[in-house]
């Protein structure tokens, strides 16, 4: 199988491309516009909008009449024709294919009856079989997407339903953690986007998004629980323009942006180059930061040629860098541990129009990240453990696939074959006598004894051995005369995937259907067949679509420190002495996966869409935090059963305001034993429990007014989560044994009295509890039913601003203020979690932007 997967990998790159711009996923809208005659109209104003997603080209007809609009969003739009002397023209029409979508609009003699007759566009339903939204940049330019190095993190989050919140750009798609893939003008990626794993491409590079939530199509594989379908901004075909801005805010925050595309009908180009520096750049284990110094910078590039009418060459061109330094808790405040991630990517790409019908898509990648995380200079000021890390991950490979359209059929067909190479080098010391204790004094209390190596020998000295000893961990204990632990590995991880599938249209009813196998090759191997189908159909007179469908999956496992996390076997390394154990490396995982929803208008200005999910897979990935620190191992559990609700409620542009709603309700439950990682910060459960995916109830109002276009705005925006499992505080006697700054973390008390990081609580009476953690009462707590959870939180954010500030023509002045966290709401994302660590909500922050535009 490796053999024919390279085998088509060389075959696609027989095929001759240039250094130049696929339109990856988006479509192309092109037509003539004519008089009565069929004579040309030349300079005939021809607009394409979407009044949901706010999108919005407009272009004039050439002396021919023909007029043209590329890197079109797959959505349902509304083509509006005027020109002098003739009455207007107008078509409702749907782009779901990179197939060149051609249209012919007769006008008619201002006065005279329109011949042409075209469904209504108002309430844009799409009648297709998958859950998704879209997302256009008149829109999430707007969301308050204020963490540095992830404003695409932000605005998915912001705006998708079903997605829970976490921290450093972690999010939860439908009960996954981090089951995204990102499909960049065709370049599929799947994996970590996070900024603490990678680095993110800049969100201004982006001119919309597509957000698949259910069903995906067989061209979609490894991770299928969210699909971002981005198209980036284009030059091609435009008059020069660009943005230059720059943003001053809390924490030391500073940034600067600079954007500019160009182009003419055949050649475009767009770049960007962004930089930020936060004092706050991580997510902090404390509400106010320490030693959190962090700052990233991107170059986008993106150049397209059009040498022809049948032919488009592109090139995606991305670098960038992360640096930054690793929150300190008051419990370690002297370390002072790094990480520096470098990404770049490539891929260029072609595109070969065979006729109306048939077109041709090849595009290569090449992507890597390097990671390099360092040690405090005094290793015993890293508590409880020194780490330190170099890593590398290279993906390269091809995706090639033909798009034809005929009749009632939507056909695509195609490959996707790549490779990724790891590399893995590690070290590992623990430097706290108490993390680890080989004994303990009769009341349990930690001893130091550091010439005691073996439990044997406590009974000699006076002591009894540690009932929690992991004796994986007493080799690497440098308080005993241990020695670092060093590991250094590397794989080779090969892919090949094979897939068809098809969009049959029988009046109002639309079925997919599709098939995809896919081939996985690394540490461990699988091959799968994978069908994937869905109904959709319109009623036409109720303004309803009603869907559902079922996806076969073969769920790959994370890249990030798989070569490690491998090899140390159920329990991780802190069970199993290194080496000593047959580890079992971590497998693929199979799902089924059935959503069922509708979409639903409701009067002329509102959308509502909805979809239920069930998924159930067999080998279920998660990661694992190593102890406080960012570095994560993937880890593996023998099943999973996730289960929830998605929400989005839209309104059309209503002269000037707009609003949308999302919510999500997701029931994640995972069953034992897992198998990877390495040190967890809590033990991991055996039976069925709810992992920190769980989440009740999370919802996201987003409401803006801006009169006229280009004039004054306002936007808030409120969020409330019901609280993420956390399952490291199940009773009160285990927050009575956490340190002072961890009860003051959670807001513990015992009746009046708070717990400060200097003056702990070890005894109450009655009356506990914590303010930022639901912990069940005595006796009632169950991992499945009733575990322990962050306390529910309402964050709101406002901003206002303008876009033309002096009312010029052509050189616009904008001007934006932001404020986040409104109320200064003290929040936690988790606690103490195994597969998170401690993080807080940022606390009330502002920001002021000043921006030139053109």
């Amino acid at each position: 199988m490796r053999a024919v997967a390279l085998y088509l990998f060389s075959l696609a790159l027989t095929i001759p491309f240039s250094a130049a711009q696929s339109l990856g996923g988006a479509g192309t809208v092109e037509g003539v516009v004519v008089d009565p005659s069929g004579a040309a109209v030349p300079q005939a104003t021809v607009e394409l909008t979407n009044p949901i997603t706010s999108y919005k080209n407009v272009t004039r007809s050439d002396a021919s009449g023909n007029f043209r609009f590329t890197n079109v969003p797959p959505n349902p739009y509304h083509l509006a024709v005027t020109a002098s002397a003739f009455a207007p023209y107008s078509q409702d029409l749907t782009v779901r294919s990179a197939v060149p979508m051609s249209v012919k609009a007769a006008l008619a003699i201002a006065g005279g009856t329109s011949t042409v007759t075209v469904e209504s566009g108002e309430h844009m339903l799409e009648n297709v079989p998958y859950a998704h939204n879209d997302l256009d940049r008149a829109v999430f330019d707007k969301l308050p997407t204020l963490s540095p190095g992830s404003s695409l993190s932000d605005a998915i989050i912001l705006s998708t339903p079903g997605v829970a919140a976490d921290s450093n750009g972690f999010f939860h798609p439908l009960g996954d953690h981090a089951q995204v893939t990102y499909s960049v003008d065709g370049q599929p990626i799947s994996d970590q986007q996070s900024k603490q794993f990678s680095t993110q491409i800049p969100l201004n590079a982006i001119q919309s998004m597509e957000l698949i939530t259910g069903s995906p199509n067989a061209e979609f594989g490894d991770k299928t629980s969210l699909v971002v379908n981005a198209q980036t901004r284009s030059g091609l075909g435009q008059k020069a323009f660009g943005r230059l801005a720059g943003e001053y805010g809390s924490f030391g925050t500073m940034s600067e942006e600079a954007s500019l595309g160009f182009g003419s009908a055949r050649i475009g180009n767009f770049l960007v180059v962004n930089s930020i520096r936060s004092g706050r750049f991580l997510d902090t284990p404390e509400f106010r930061p320490y030693h959190d110094t962090g700052n990233n910078g991107t170059i986008f590039d993106r150049f397209d040629f059009q040498p022809t009418a049948r032919d488009a060459f592109h090139l995606n061109l991305f670098a960038a860098r992360n640096w930054f330094e690793v929150p300190n808790t008051l419990d370690q405040p002297n370390q002072d541990q790094r990480q520096r991630v470098l990404t770049f990517n490539i891929a260029p790409g072609y595109q070969h129009t065979f006729n109306a019908r048939t077109l041709l898509t090849i595009s290569p990648f090449y992507r890597q990240d390097q990671l390099n995380y360092y040690p405090s200079g005094d290793l015993f000021a890293d508590t409880p453990a020194t780490l330190a890390q170099q890593r590398r991950l290279a993906n390269f490979g091809v995706k090639a696939d033909v798009a034809h359209t005929r009749g009632r059929h939507n056909v695509k067909a195609g490959i996707q074959t790549m490779q990724t190479r790891l590399g893995e080098a590690f070290t590992l010391g623990l430097t706290d006598p108490a993390f680890n204790p080989v004994c303990v004094s009769a009341g349990g209390d930690a001893q130091a004894l550091p010439s005691v190596t073996d439990p044997a020998q406590c009974i000699a000295a006076g002591f009894m051995a540690n009932p929690g000893l992991n004796p994986g961990l007493v080799p690497f204990d440098l308080t005993r005369g241990g020695s670092l632990f060093h590991f250094n590995g590397s794989a080779n991880v090969t892919q090949a995937a094979f897939y068809a599938q098809d969009a049959i249209t029988f009046g109002n009813l639309t079925v997919n259907a599709g098939l995809r196998f896919d081939h996985y090759d690394g540490l461990s191997q699988a091959n799968s067949a994978q069908p994937r189908g869905g109904f959709s159909y319109l009623l036409k007179k109720t303004g309803t679509v009603l869907r559902g469908g079922y996806t076969r999956t073969l769920e790959t496992p994370y890249n990030e420190n798989l070569v490690l996390s491998s090899s140390t076997g159920q329990g991780g390394l802190a069970q199993n002495i290194f080496g000593a154990t047959n580890a079992k490396p971590i497998q693929p995982g199979r799902r089924n996966q059935f959503n069922t929803g509708l979409q639903q208008r409701a009067g002329k200005y509102l959308l509502v869409d909805a979809d239920y999910f069930w998924k159930f897979t067999d080998n279920a990935f998660d990661f694992g935090t190593l102890l406080n620190s960012p570095i994560e191992f993937p880890i593996s559990w023998r099943k999973s059963k996730l289960d929830g609700v998605a929400v989005r409620v839209s309104t059309i542009d209503i002269r000037g305001f707009q609003a949308y709603a999302t919510m999500g309700h997701t029931r994640a439950r995972y069953f034992g034993p897992s198998n990877g990682g390495l040190i967890f910060d809590s033990p991991l459960d055996t039976a069925v429990f709810r992992i920190d995916h769980d989440q009740a109830f999370q919802q996201t109002t987003h409401l803006r007014y801006q009169r006229p276009n280009n004039g004054p705005w306002v936007a808030f925006t409120w969020r409330y989560d019901s609280g993420l499992v956390a399952g490291a505080v199940p009773d009160i006697e285990s927050a009575l044994a956490l340190t002072g700054a961890q009860q003051a973390a959670i807001g513990f008390f015992c009746g009046s009295q708070f717990a400060t990081p200097s003056s702990p609580i070890t005894s109450c009476a009655g009356g506990a509890g914590a303010t930022r953690l639901n912990i069940p009462a005595a006796g009632t707590e169950d991992d499945d039913h009733n575990p322990p959870r962050v306390a529910p939180r309402n964050v709101f954010d406002v901003a206002a601003g303008t876009e033309n500030l002096f009312r010029t023509e052509h050189i616009r002045t904008t001007l934006r203020f932001t404020v986040s966290n409104v109320t200064n709401q003290a929040s936690l994302y988790n606690f103490l979690s195994t597969f998170s660590g401690t993080h807080f909500v940022t606390p009330r922050s502002y920001s002021v932007q000043l921006g030139l535009v053109f």
